[in-house]
C-alpha cells in the first residue's frame, strides 16, 4: 500500500479529537502538533522543555496545552499519566540519539531507558484510556540494532553510543508491533502502528557532543529532508483511516531515508516474537508497569 504522496494537506478533519505528542517543543513533534492543531485536533504537547512548548502551543492556538513529561523519569511519566483522562491517539515521538553515557533517574542507559522504557511505561499506563490507536517512532537506525536481553542498560560491556541507539529504535519497533499483537489477541479495537522520518534534519542531530556534531550538520545540509516530510509518516500513521495495526510507515524513496509516507518492512530481527515477548517482561519489570490484561 502507498500513500500515493500524501501530505498533511491530506489530513482529514480532527476536531473532536485529542492526541498526546511527545517531545513536541521542537523537531518532529512540532511539526506534527502544529499539523494536528491546523486539521482542528486538541493536541497535548507532552515536553520536557514546556518553554518551548508554550511557545509552539501559542501558535498553534486554544486547542494546544503544553504538560510537562521527562520520558527519562519514570516518576515524570506517572505523574503525566494521571493528568490525562482520555485520549484518542498517543504519538509516542521522542527521543534521544546517540549521546554520550548516561543514565536515567532511575538508572537506566539514557538512549534505552527514554526512548524505550519511557514510551513502554507511558503507554503501559494510558493504554485504558486510548480510544483510537498507539503510534511508536522508530528509526532506519533499528537495522543496526540487538537485543540483549541480558545487558539492555550497558552495564557489562563497553558503551557505543550508536550501538545502544540502534537498541532502542529496534525495542520502539518491537514494542509497536508486540503491542498490536497482544491488542488483537484481546479483541481490543485499539491498534498499535510504528514509523519512522527517514533521514529528516532536525536537532535530534548534534548531541553526541563530539566531532560527530559536524559530519551531522554537513550531513543535514546536503542530505536530510525537511522536519515537516520527515513528521509525515508518523501524521500518516496517526491520522489516517486506512492504517491498519501492526503497520510500519516510513518514507517511499531510496533506502527509505526521504519521500512520501508508504509501509515499509522491518527487519527480521524486528519480527521475532521470542524476543519481543522477552523484551516486554523484561520492560514490565525495569519500569514496574504492567499493562492491562484484558
Amino acid at each position: 500500500m502507498s500513500a500515493d504522496q500524501w501530505t498533511s494537506k491530506d489530513i482529514a478533519d480532527q476536531s473532536g479529537r485529542r492526541f498526546i505528542v511527545t517531545g513536541a517543543n521542537s523537531g518532529l513533534g512540532e511539526v506534527t502538533a502544529r499539523a494536528l492543531g491546523a486539521a482542528g485536533a486538541d493536541v497535548v504537547l507532552a515536553c520536557r522543555d514546556t518553554t518551548k512548548g508554550d511557545a509552539v502551543a501559542r501558535s498553534i492556538g486554544a486547542r494546544a496545552h503544553v504538560r510537562w513529561l521527562d520520558l527519562a523519569d519514570l516518576d515524570s511519566v506517572r505523574s503525566f499519566a494521571h493528568t490525562v483522562e482520555s485520549v484518542d491517539v498517543l504519538i509516542n515521538n521522542a527521543g534521544v540519539m546517540a549521546v554520550p553515557f548516561r543514565h536515567t533517574a532511575q538508572g537506566f542507559e539514557m538512549q534505552f531507558g527514554t526512548n524505550h522504557l519511557g514510551h513502554f511505561a507511558l503507554t503501559g499506563l494510558l493504554l485504558n484510556k486510548i480510544t483510537d490507536r498507539v503510534v511508536t517512532m522508530s528509526s532506519g537506525a533499528h537495522q543496526i540494532g540487538r537485543i540483549h536481553l541480558d545487558d539492555l542498560n550497558y552495564e557489562r560491556r563497553r558503551y557505543r553510543r550508536w550501538a545502544a541507539y540502534g537498541q532502542s529504535k529496534l525495542a520502539n519497533l518491537m514494542f509497536a508491533l508486540e503491542l498490536d499483537r497482544r491488542l488483537a489477541a484481546a479483541g481490543s479495537a485499539v491498534k498499535s502502528v510504528a514509523a519512522h522520518p527517514g533521514y529528516a534534519s532536525t536537532n535530534l542531530q548534534g548531541r553526541t557532543e563530539s566531532f560527530q556534531d559536524s559530519l551531522m550538520s554537513i550531513g543535514n545540509s546536503f542530505l536530510a529532508q525537511t522536519a515537516d516530510m520527515g513528521a509525515l509518516p508518523e501524521l500518516y500513521a496517526a491520522t489516517s483511516p486506512d492504517v491498519t495495526g501492526g503497520t510500519y510507515i516510513g518514507p517511499d524513496g531510496r533506502s527509505e531515508l526521504r519521500g512520501y509516507p508508504t509501509v515499509v518492512r522491518s527487519s527480521g530481527r524486528a519480527r521475532d516474537r521470542a524476543v519481543a515477548s522477552a523484551l516486554w517482561d523484561k520492560s514490565e519489570k525495569l519500569t514496574g508497569v504492567r499493562f492491562p490484561r484484558e
